[in-house]
């Protein structure tokens, strides 16, 4: 009396179908999506130790920006990652490369942001991550939830790159233009929405077209979303507190 009947449709099963019109079989796809998510979180975690390190140790800091040569390591800094991608994407399916190249790209970000975080207060960084984790928790849960209605967010690509090129020109004029309160929220508004977009899209990507071979491009574009999307709530609130 103990023993349940298989269920065909129990979700924990594997055999409920993601999205309407699935013709793979469930179980491989949520395979797929708890290895993205693994990949992901060790990512985040790394992150925020290797940013941790550079906020809570000063000297670090300093020597990045009180420095001609640490200056010059935080501009290589800047490039290493989209330098990086270029062998990611000849060997991202060539273990253990691959994963070898996701981990000096992840740690060549983690420097970044624990850079930007440097001086920045502990009340805006914890806010940040609080308002970051809860966001990316809700559009994971929503894009999984409308999937699973027939809901599809493929027609939002070409939207989102074109809102990247605006977003991209905005911070080239910034350049040319002391930036003041008023530019730097309307930039952190303009990068949030764009990035909460980028979640929904690449979420929905996962859900339905990633390849099984393509779990390193899938995990370093969720990153990439959660990372810029941290950055650019850190800016609203660090203007707001000027």
């Amino acid at each position: 009396m103990w023993q349940h009947p298989y269920r065909k449709n129990d979700v924990e099963a594997g055999s409920r179908p993601l999205y309407p019109a699935m013709l793979e079989n469930p179980a491989l796809r949520w395979a797929f999506i708890r290895k993205i998510y693994s990949i992901l979180s060790f990512q985040l975690l790394l992150t925020i130790a290797v940013a941790s390190v550079v906020v809570t140790v000063p000297a670090i800091a300093t020597f990045f920006v009180a420095t001609p040569g640490g200056l010059a390591i935080y501009i290589l800094l800047i490039i290493v990652p989209f330098i990086i991608l270029i062998p990611m994407y000849y060997y991202h399916q060539r273990h253990p490369v691959n994963f070898i190249l996701l981990g000096l790209f992840t740690v060549s970000l983690a420097f970044v942001v624990g850079l930007t975080c440097a001086f920045t207060s502990g009340k805006i960084i914890l806010e940040s991550v609080v308002l970051t984790a809860l966001v990316v928790i809700s559009l994971t849960l929503y894009t999984f939830w409308a999937a699973r209605r027939g809901h599809d967010f493929s027609f939002l690509g070409p939207f989102l790159f074109g809102a990247i090129l605006v977003l991209l020109v905005y911070s080239l004029v910034q350049v040319f233009f002391p930036p003041n309160k008023i530019s730097l929220t309307i930039y952190g508004c303009l990068a949030s929405i764009i990035f909460c977009g980028y979640i929904i899209y690449d979420t929905d990507n996962l859900i339905k077209r990633y390849s099984y071979d393509e779990y390193i491009w899938a995990a370093v574009a969720l990153y990439l979303d959660i990372i810029n999307l941290f950055l650019a709530l850190l800016t609203i609130f660090r203007a707001a507190e000027t």
